[in-house]
């Protein structure tokens, strides 16, 4: 098994792990029932399923 011959600073470590952010997802706003939502996500608006626009499923019917 490998095994560090020196230890590593916490400078040296820390400037490896700045390359690690979250970035915020991009917001999409719906045509048909103006929500914002997530891109190429399905959402829930008033007891439907919508994506693309369009309705995929409707709470009552199932």
């Amino acid at each position: 098994m490998a095994h560090p011959k020196r230890k590593i600073s916490k400078t040296r470590r820390d400037k490896r792990r700045t390359h690690y952010k979250t970035t915020a997802p991009n917001i999409a706003i719906c045509p048909t029932t103006g929500e914002p939502h997530i891109y190429h996500r399905a959402y829930w608006y008033e007891g439907k399923l919508y994506y693309k626009g369009k309705v995929v499923l409707d709470k009552e019917e199932v």
